[in-house]
C-alpha cells in the first residue's frame, strides 16, 4: 500500500469511495466538482493500482485546518489505513505550520483513539459552519466536532 497526493485522474475513484460512505450516512456527500476544485487537499492510499482510501486537509484559518472526506474502502477497513491517512494529513498540517486540526465526524470514537478531543461546536469559528448551511441535514446532522493540538 502506498499513500500519495491525489491526482486529477483519481477524482472519480475518490468520489465513488466517498459516496459509498455518504449513502450510508457515515459522512457527507462531496460533489465531483468539489473534489476537482480541492484536489490539492486530498491524499489517497493505493493498493494494487486501486484507490482504497482518501482524506483531505482543508486549511480554515492561520492556525486551524480540517480533516475531511476520510474514507476507507470496506475491504480494507480495520487495517490501520484510516489512521495512516490521518497521520499523513497531520504531518501535512505541521509542514504548513498549522497548530490545530479538527474533524467533524459521525464516528468520533475513531478520532478519539488518535488523541482528538470532543469540543463544543461554538469553539470553532463560525466560518467552519458556512458549508453546513447548504447541507440537507442542517442544523441537526449529528456530526461531532473534535480537535487535536499538534505537537512540533
Amino acid at each position: 500500500m502506498k499513500i500519495r497526493p491525489a491526482k486529477v485522474t483519481d477524482v472519480k475513484n475518490i468520489h465513488v469511495l466517498v459516496e459509498e460512505h455518504a449513502n450510508r450516512k457515515e459522512m457527507l456527500h462531496r460533489s465531483l466538482n468539489s473534489i476537482y476544485e480541492n484536489i490539492q487537499e486530498y491524499i489517497v492510499a493505493e493498493a494494487k493500482g486501486e484507490i482504497i482510501a482518501c482524506g483531505a486537509l482543508h486549511v480554515s484559518w492561520e492556525d486551524l485546518a480540517e480533516i475531511k472526506a476520510l474514507a476507507v474502502s470496506d475491504g480494507y477497513k480495520r487495517r490501520g489505513i484510516g489512521k495512516k491517512i490521518v497521520t499523513r494529513l497531520e504531518k501535512n498540517a505541521k509542514a504548513l505550520e498549522v497548530k490545530k486540526v479538527f474533524a467533524l465526524s459521525f464516528k468520533p470514537a475513531f478520532f478519539k483513539k488518535l488523541k482528538y478531543k470532543i469540543i463544543p461546536k461554538e469553539a470553532l469559528p463560525h466560518k467552519i459552519w458556512s458549508e453546513c448551511i447548504h447541507c440537507y441535514m442542517f442544523p441537526n446532522c449529528g456530526e461531532v466536532p473534535l480537535l487535536k493540538i499538534l505537537k512540533k
